[in-house]
């Protein structure tokens, strides 16, 4: 079976940074202060190509989220794929100044992401809260 071209469309409209092993971390203390996101992917997967589709049909929305970016390649980038215990894409996780505070799992509408981001962005006041 022939592998199907990957549609690249979401990762310049959303301006993903592409993150591999060796620049997992640096890539995501770019983001600074920001709320980073990392979208798992993998060619050739049904529901990863969905996700994007329906990420695009809601640019606006998604951008408002205010996050920064990037993905990853899982069936690439294996180590990540073990390091993050991934056992399926799409996957999203959620990361500020490099700490993991959640994620969302397949993509089931922009409400449960929005919720996804919430919760993690509500992680990120408690802890300044502690401060």
């Amino acid at each position: 079976m022939a592998s199907v071209p990957v549609d690249s469309t979401a990762f310049a409209v959303f301006d993903m940074r592409e993150l591999d092993e060796a620049g997992f971390d640096a890539g995501l203390a770019s983001a600074g202060d920001a709320l980073a996101v990392v979208f798992f992917w993998g060619r050739d997967c049904f529901n990863c190509e969905i996700a994007k589709k329906a990420m695009l049909a809601k640019p606006d929305e998604i951008r408002a989220l205010g996050l920064k970016w990037f993905h990853s390649n899982v069936y690439e980038h294996r180590a990540l794929s073990r390091r993050f215990m991934l056992h399926g894409v799409p996957m999203w996780f959620f990361f500020h100044r490099g700490r993991r505070l959640g994620r969302a799992t397949g993509w089931h509408g922009l409400a449960q992401f929005e919720a996804a981001v919430k919760a993690s962005r509500g992680k990120i006041d408690a802890a300044q809260k502690k401060l």
